[in-house]
């Protein structure tokens, strides 16, 4: 499988990753099944997608117990663990950029994922006092002591960015972006281009969107759903648009016997702006299915159709 390196570091990971929210996420989701989650994470290993993206707040911790579980039966040097923390257990979980805060949360995380190394650390969210190039070199010193190996920072508006990336220490963000949210990130990603910073994704699948399972008619149910309230002010009008930009793919889908959502993952692999695509899964079965997107190749007309079909966002 092909590796991408990560910004500046020596961190190199598959093109496609596993996003874990739904590992041990039971504050996030309805019905998990914690053998899913140990399951699914062994599948993903198996079939080669070597980078795994966690986060405390994914069941509070309960994510990374898991992953850190899992890890046991593997070759550490070849998994690639990315976590997040910034929600402060200790102060109602407000947001928490300070040293004293971001060491403790690597030193926890550590822990839970019964690792002595965090591949990539991200800071999860922004708050309103610490100054993000400070939050940024305490990373930078915690990189230097061999706890982790490249610096993330995760919905950062773009000036936060900038400022994070101030000496030039930023090497990952995690941002969201997907064929229905893309106007918003635009500025984001030619800096992060131009900066050698690498960009991960959150969302990809537009919170099940752009799997191909809703319908023109399916509206109402769309909007009441978990996805739909993720998205927040996608309105009719966005949705129709969506729907018949998935139309379109499925056409494109039928020509490689591919599913919406591989063609939809073997787009964001093509694009030179996204270095890791992360989608979610609940089960190992959507594990092997989002791994097949990997065999799927777009020739060039075929990518820039489905860039065309998805332009107004």
């Amino acid at each position: 499988m092909k590796q991408v390196k990560i910004g500046k570091s020596d961190v190199y990971t598959s093109k496609l990753g596993l996003g874990t929210n739904k590992v041990g996420g039971h504050n996030l989701f309805n019905n998990l099944n914690e053998k899913d989650g140990y399951d699914l994470l062994r599948e993903a290993l198996n079939l080669g997608i070597n980078f795994l993206d966690t986060a405390y707040v994914y069941g509070l911790g309960r994510s990374e117990e898991i992953i850190g579980d899992v890890l046991q039966d593997y070759d550490r040097s070849k998994v690639i663990i990315a976590t997040k923390a910034a929600q402060d257990k200790s102060q109602d979980m407000a947001i928490n950029n300070s040293a004293e805060f971001i060491k403790k949360a690597v030193d926890e995380a550590l822990s839970r994922l019964k690792t002595d190394y965090i591949d990539i650390f991200y800071l999860h969210f922004p708050d309103k006092e610490t100054p993000k190039d400070e939050a940024v070199e305490t990373l930078s010193d915690l990189r230097k002591a061999g706890k982790i190996r490249a610096i993330g920072v995760s919905n950062f508006s773009l000036d936060q960015i900038k400022e994070a990336n101030k000496n030039g220490k930023v090497d990952i963000v995690e941002d969201q972006f997907s064929l229905v949210h893309q106007s918003p990130v635009k500025e984001e990603l030619k800096y992060l281009q131009e900066n050698n910073i690498s960009f991960v994704p959150f969302f990809p699948l537009a919170s099940g969107l752009l799997t191909g399972k809703y319908a023109l008619a399916d509206w109402d149910k769309f909007k009441n759903s978990d996805g739909g309230k993720l998205l927040g002010n996608f309105d009719k009008k966005q949705y129709d648009e969506a729907i018949t930009g998935i139309d379109g793919i499925r056409k494109i889908a039928e020509d490689h016997q591919a599913t919406v959502t591989q063609i939809v993952l073997a787009w964001y692999m093509a694009n030179p702006a996204i270095s890791v695509v992360i989608p979610g899964a609940r089960n190992a079965a959507q594990v092997r299915s989002n791994a097949a997107a990997l065999k799927v190749e777009l020739s060039s007309s075929e990518y820039q159709q489905i860039d065309h079909l998805f332009s107004s966002f």
